[in-house]
């Protein structure tokens, strides 16, 4: 998955938990209106719903359910990225300027910052996580 998409789904559910939501949601729809405007009613919704999950998760300390949601945002952001190279500035810039600047310092660090790298050969395994990672043998 494309780096831009993972920090933007991440960083778009950390924004949900805030109290500056409604400026980064309205910022959220007029980027997606400007790509899809035929999606953007639904949108709303899908926000909103998510948004509602996220604070639930957040007061149950329920990270694993947070985790799923910012995976489904990543994939979507992952598919929009996909039907063009243009897509990823205008992700960034969304990223940059409307999710970021609304989370807390501590969020703003991992968002912005994760660089992963990884070779492995042979029988050699690699794991990597930008957050919590559960690794169960069998």
């Amino acid at each position: 998955m494309d780096p831009i998409a993972l920090a933007a789904g991440t960083a778009m559910v950390g924004a949900m938990a805030t109290d500056a939501w409604c400026q980064a949601r309205t910022a959220v729809v007029a980027w997606w209106n400007r790509l899809r405007p035929e999606q953007v009613e639904g949108l709303g919704t899908d926000l909103d719903t998510t948004r509602g999950r996220v604070l639930t998760a957040r007061e149950s300390g329920d990270t694993d359910t947070e985790q799923r949601l910012a995976t489904d945002w990543q994939d979507r952001l992952q598919r929009l990225l996909l039907e063009g190279p243009a897509t990823a500035s205008d992700v960034r810039r969304l990223l940059d300027e409307a999710l970021v600047p609304v989370l807390p310092a501590e969020e703003q660090v991992r968002v912005g910052r994760i660089t992963m790298r990884a070779n492995a050969s042979g029988r050699a395994r690699v794991y990597q996580a930008g957050r919590d990672q559960h690794i169960t043998e069998r």
